[in-house]
Protein backbone atom coordinates (compact mmCIF):
# COMPACT_ATOMS: atom_id res chain seq x y z
CA UNK A 1 0.00 0.00 0.00
CA UNK A 2 1.32 3.32 -1.25
CA UNK A 3 -0.36 6.64 0.11
CA UNK A 4 -0.11 9.62 -2.41
CA UNK A 5 -0.37 12.93 0.28
CA UNK A 6 -0.83 15.99 -2.13
CA UNK A 7 -0.66 19.90 -1.05
CA UNK A 8 -1.23 23.16 -3.01
CA UNK A 9 0.78 24.97 -1.00
CA UNK A 10 4.49 24.54 0.19
CA UNK A 11 3.37 25.44 3.74
CA UNK A 12 0.38 22.72 3.86
CA UNK A 13 3.19 20.00 3.42
CA UNK A 14 6.25 21.53 5.09
CA UNK A 15 5.84 19.28 8.72
CA UNK A 16 4.88 15.90 6.60
CA UNK A 17 8.06 16.39 4.88
CA UNK A 18 10.07 15.98 8.24
CA UNK A 19 8.14 13.66 9.35
CA UNK A 20 9.67 10.90 6.39
CA UNK A 21 12.14 8.67 8.38
CA UNK A 22 15.47 8.68 7.18
CA UNK A 23 16.17 7.39 3.76
CA UNK A 24 13.51 9.11 1.73
CA UNK A 25 14.11 8.92 -2.39
CA UNK A 26 13.07 12.65 -3.86
CA UNK A 27 12.12 12.62 -7.55
CA UNK A 28 11.29 15.02 -9.90
CA UNK A 29 8.90 14.81 -12.69
CA UNK A 30 7.25 17.96 -14.49
CA UNK A 31 8.87 20.35 -12.07
CA UNK A 32 7.27 19.08 -8.93
CA UNK A 33 9.49 17.07 -6.65
CA UNK A 34 7.83 13.53 -5.40
CA UNK A 35 9.34 12.50 -2.05
CA UNK A 36 9.11 9.03 -1.13
CA UNK A 37 9.38 7.60 2.44
CA UNK A 38 7.76 5.94 5.43
CA UNK A 39 5.43 7.81 8.04
CA UNK A 40 4.65 5.55 11.06
CA UNK A 41 5.50 2.52 9.31
CA UNK A 42 3.48 3.36 6.22
CA UNK A 43 4.97 3.90 2.60
CA UNK A 44 3.87 7.44 1.13
CA UNK A 45 4.75 10.03 -1.26
CA UNK A 46 4.70 13.59 -0.64
CA UNK A 47 4.37 16.45 -3.06
CA UNK A 48 3.63 19.63 -3.32
CA UNK A 49 0.92 19.84 -6.19
CA UNK A 50 0.57 23.69 -6.81
CA UNK A 51 -2.66 25.55 -7.67
CA UNK A 52 -5.44 24.72 -9.92
CA UNK A 53 -7.83 21.28 -11.00
CA UNK A 54 -5.06 21.22 -14.12
CA UNK A 55 -1.90 21.09 -11.77
CA UNK A 56 -3.68 18.79 -9.10
CA UNK A 57 -4.76 16.42 -11.85
CA UNK A 58 -1.35 16.56 -13.47
CA UNK A 59 0.08 15.58 -9.55
CA UNK A 60 -2.57 12.96 -9.18
CA UNK A 61 -2.28 10.88 -12.45
CA UNK A 62 1.43 11.19 -11.68
CA UNK A 63 1.44 9.90 -8.59
CA UNK A 64 -0.96 6.90 -9.69
CA UNK A 65 0.95 5.90 -12.68
CA UNK A 66 4.73 6.61 -11.71
CA UNK A 67 4.75 5.87 -7.98
CA UNK A 68 1.95 2.92 -7.76
CA UNK A 69 -0.25 4.81 -5.33
CA UNK A 70 -3.02 3.56 -4.10
CA UNK A 71 -4.64 5.66 -2.62
CA UNK A 72 -4.51 9.40 -2.13
CA UNK A 73 -5.25 12.14 0.17
CA UNK A 74 -5.37 15.79 -0.30
CA UNK A 75 -4.92 18.45 2.53
CA UNK A 76 -5.14 22.45 2.15
CA UNK A 77 -7.00 25.42 3.29
CA UNK A 78 -10.62 26.54 1.60
CA UNK A 79 -13.00 29.47 1.81
CA UNK A 80 -15.74 27.95 4.01
CA UNK A 81 -19.31 28.72 2.01
CA UNK A 82 -22.19 27.03 4.02
CA UNK A 83 -23.47 29.97 7.21
CA UNK A 84 -22.13 29.11 10.32
CA UNK A 85 -18.62 27.77 9.19
CA UNK A 86 -15.89 29.50 11.06
CA UNK A 87 -12.21 30.25 10.76
CA UNK A 88 -10.35 27.01 11.73
CA UNK A 89 -12.53 24.57 11.62
CA UNK A 90 -12.03 21.30 9.43
CA UNK A 91 -14.26 20.34 6.50
CA UNK A 92 -14.10 16.36 5.11
CA UNK A 93 -15.07 15.62 2.05
CA UNK A 94 -18.08 13.01 1.45
CA UNK A 95 -18.12 13.77 -2.32
CA UNK A 96 -16.74 17.11 -4.92
CA UNK A 97 -18.17 19.00 -7.72
CA UNK A 98 -16.36 21.46 -10.31
CA UNK A 99 -18.30 24.57 -9.10
CA UNK A 100 -17.04 26.18 -12.87
CA UNK A 101 -17.82 23.03 -14.75
CA UNK A 102 -20.66 23.81 -17.59
CA UNK A 103 -20.60 21.96 -20.83
CA UNK A 104 -24.65 23.07 -21.51
CA UNK A 105 -26.25 22.28 -23.68
CA UNK A 106 -24.62 18.94 -24.17
CA UNK A 107 -24.20 17.87 -20.68
CA UNK A 108 -26.26 19.21 -17.39
CA UNK A 109 -23.93 21.96 -15.41
CA UNK A 110 -21.10 20.72 -13.41
CA UNK A 111 -21.40 17.29 -15.24
CA UNK A 112 -18.67 15.66 -15.87
CA UNK A 113 -18.62 15.57 -19.71
CA UNK A 114 -19.10 11.59 -20.85
CA UNK A 115 -18.84 10.05 -17.36
CA UNK A 116 -22.54 10.42 -16.47
CA UNK A 117 -21.78 12.19 -13.02
CA UNK A 118 -21.07 15.61 -11.37
CA UNK A 119 -19.66 14.86 -7.66
CA UNK A 120 -17.39 12.36 -7.08
CA UNK A 121 -17.60 10.70 -3.77
CA UNK A 122 -14.83 9.97 -1.55
CA UNK A 123 -13.41 6.46 -0.23
CA UNK A 124 -16.73 6.14 2.68
CA UNK A 125 -13.66 4.15 4.65
CA UNK A 126 -10.36 6.21 4.55
CA UNK A 127 -12.90 9.25 4.43
CA UNK A 128 -14.71 8.02 8.14
CA UNK A 129 -10.74 7.18 9.51
CA UNK A 130 -10.08 10.78 8.41
CA UNK A 131 -12.83 12.32 10.02
CA UNK A 132 -12.21 10.51 13.11
CA UNK A 133 -8.27 11.83 12.80
CA UNK A 134 -9.52 15.40 12.30
CA UNK A 135 -11.51 15.17 15.66
CA UNK A 136 -8.87 13.74 17.27
CA UNK A 137 -6.27 16.45 16.97
CA UNK A 138 -9.23 19.08 17.90
CA UNK A 139 -9.58 17.35 21.05
CA UNK A 140 -6.04 17.51 21.98
CA UNK A 141 -3.10 18.16 20.11
CA UNK A 142 -4.51 21.36 18.29
CA UNK A 143 -4.11 23.01 21.94
CA UNK A 144 -0.43 21.82 22.20
CA UNK A 145 0.90 22.98 18.79
CA UNK A 146 -0.95 26.20 18.68
CA UNK A 147 -0.44 28.82 21.31
CA UNK A 148 -2.98 30.42 22.78
CA UNK A 149 -2.01 34.24 21.31
CA UNK A 150 -2.91 32.61 18.11
CA UNK A 151 -5.93 31.04 18.71
CA UNK A 152 -7.02 34.09 19.47
CA UNK A 153 -5.10 36.46 16.80
CA UNK A 154 -7.81 34.20 14.28
CA UNK A 155 -10.78 33.47 16.06
CA UNK A 156 -10.00 30.00 17.15
CA UNK A 157 -12.78 29.47 19.39
CA UNK A 158 -13.70 25.75 19.56
CA UNK A 159 -12.73 24.95 15.61
CA UNK A 160 -15.97 22.20 14.79
CA UNK A 161 -15.12 19.39 12.13
CA UNK A 162 -17.83 19.04 9.22
CA UNK A 163 -18.17 16.76 6.39
CA UNK A 164 -20.05 16.74 3.17
CA UNK A 165 -19.50 18.56 -0.38
CA UNK A 166 -16.73 20.63 -1.38
CA UNK A 167 -16.92 22.64 -4.43
CA UNK A 168 -13.58 23.43 -6.47
CA UNK A 169 -12.70 25.95 -9.32
CA UNK A 170 -9.85 27.83 -11.38
CA UNK A 171 -10.93 31.19 -9.97
CA UNK A 172 -9.94 32.36 -6.22
CA UNK A 173 -13.69 33.18 -4.31
CA UNK A 174 -13.03 36.39 -2.76
CA UNK A 175 -15.94 38.53 -2.37
CA UNK A 176 -19.84 38.32 -0.91
CA UNK A 177 -20.88 38.11 -4.51
CA UNK A 178 -19.00 34.91 -5.39
CA UNK A 179 -20.02 33.27 -2.63
CA UNK A 180 -23.71 33.99 -3.00
CA UNK A 181 -23.88 32.85 -6.33
CA UNK A 182 -21.73 29.51 -5.15
CA UNK A 183 -24.38 29.07 -2.47
CA UNK A 184 -27.52 29.97 -5.20
CA UNK A 185 -25.27 27.10 -7.67
CA UNK A 186 -24.61 24.43 -5.50
CA UNK A 187 -26.90 24.98 -1.75
CA UNK A 188 -25.23 22.33 -0.32
CA UNK A 189 -21.57 22.93 -0.73
CA UNK A 190 -19.72 23.76 2.55
CA UNK A 191 -16.31 24.73 1.28
CA UNK A 192 -14.68 26.33 -1.81
CA UNK A 193 -11.09 25.49 -2.73
CA UNK A 194 -9.01 25.09 -6.16
CA UNK A 195 -8.27 21.50 -6.66
CA UNK A 196 -9.78 18.70 -4.75
CA UNK A 197 -12.95 17.80 -7.26
CA UNK A 198 -9.76 17.61 -10.24
CA UNK A 199 -7.92 14.82 -7.85
CA UNK A 200 -11.46 13.59 -7.29
CA UNK A 201 -12.02 13.06 -10.83
CA UNK A 202 -8.47 11.31 -11.53
CA UNK A 203 -9.48 8.89 -8.99
CA UNK A 204 -12.76 8.12 -9.85
CA UNK A 205 -11.48 7.20 -13.11
CA UNK A 206 -8.54 5.33 -11.68
CA UNK A 207 -10.47 3.45 -9.05
CA UNK A 208 -8.12 5.00 -6.66
CA UNK A 209 -9.59 5.57 -3.11
CA UNK A 210 -9.18 9.13 -1.79
CA UNK A 211 -10.24 11.69 0.88
CA UNK A 212 -9.82 15.26 1.11
CA UNK A 213 -9.85 17.61 4.05
CA UNK A 214 -9.75 21.57 3.92
CA UNK A 215 -8.67 23.97 7.09
CA UNK A 216 -11.14 26.98 6.80
CA UNK A 217 -8.98 29.69 6.17
CA UNK A 218 -11.55 32.27 5.47
CA UNK A 219 -15.43 32.90 4.56
CA UNK A 220 -14.53 33.15 0.94
CA UNK A 221 -16.22 37.07 1.38
CA UNK A 222 -14.51 40.61 1.22
CA UNK A 223 -11.87 39.42 4.14
CA UNK A 224 -10.91 36.51 2.17
CA UNK A 225 -6.95 37.83 1.76
CA UNK A 226 -6.35 39.24 5.57
CA UNK A 227 -3.20 36.93 6.79
CA UNK A 228 -3.93 34.37 4.84
CA UNK A 229 0.03 33.91 4.65
CA UNK A 230 0.59 34.20 8.48
CA UNK A 231 -3.09 31.71 8.83
CA UNK A 232 -0.78 29.16 6.53
CA UNK A 233 2.45 29.31 8.67
CA UNK A 234 0.69 29.42 12.21
CA UNK A 235 -2.56 27.62 11.99
CA UNK A 236 -2.96 25.26 8.64
CA UNK A 237 0.51 23.95 8.45
CA UNK A 238 0.09 22.40 11.83
CA UNK A 239 -3.86 21.45 11.12
CA UNK A 240 -2.04 19.11 8.30
CA UNK A 241 0.54 18.16 10.06
CA UNK A 242 -1.18 16.96 13.55
CA UNK A 243 -4.30 15.58 11.92
CA UNK A 244 -2.26 13.06 9.41
CA UNK A 245 -0.33 11.89 12.08
CA UNK A 246 -3.29 11.13 14.39
CA UNK A 247 -4.43 9.56 11.07
CA UNK A 248 -1.09 7.61 10.37
CA UNK A 249 -0.80 6.58 14.33
CA UNK A 250 -4.33 4.98 14.17
CA UNK A 251 -3.79 3.49 10.89
CA UNK A 252 -5.06 3.25 7.56
CA UNK A 253 -8.16 1.07 6.71
CA UNK A 254 -8.16 -1.37 3.59
CA UNK A 255 -9.56 -0.16 0.56
CA UNK A 256 -13.16 0.31 1.31
CA UNK A 257 -15.98 0.29 -2.04
CA UNK A 258 -16.07 3.70 -4.00
CA UNK A 259 -18.86 5.14 -4.17
CA UNK A 260 -19.09 5.65 -7.63
CA UNK A 261 -21.49 8.24 -9.28
CA UNK A 262 -22.44 9.76 -6.16
CA UNK A 263 -25.31 13.06 -6.41
CA UNK A 264 -25.93 11.90 -10.21
CA UNK A 265 -28.98 12.42 -11.11
CA UNK A 266 -30.74 9.28 -11.86
CA UNK A 267 -31.87 9.55 -15.33
CA UNK A 268 -28.26 11.41 -16.28
CA UNK A 269 -26.69 10.51 -19.23
CA UNK A 270 -23.35 8.92 -20.08
CA UNK A 271 -22.85 10.18 -23.71
CA UNK A 272 -23.33 13.19 -26.07
CA UNK A 273 -26.95 13.86 -25.06
CA UNK A 274 -28.84 17.46 -24.78
CA UNK A 275 -29.33 18.52 -20.80
CA UNK A 276 -32.18 19.87 -19.94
Amino acid sequence: MTIGILAALREEAAHLLEDLEPGGRRTQIALRDYTAGTIHGHDCVIVLARVGKVAAATTATALIERFGADRLIFTGVAGGVAPGLRIGDIVIADALVQHDLDARPFFRRHEIPLLGTSHCATDAGLTDRLEAAARAFLDGPMRQRISPEVCERFGLDRPRVHRGLIASGDQFIGSAAGVAALREALPDALAVEMEGAAVAQVCHEYGIPFAVMRTVSDTADDQAHQDFPAFLVEVASHYAHGILQCLFQAGIPPAGAIERHAGTPPDAPGGWTLAT
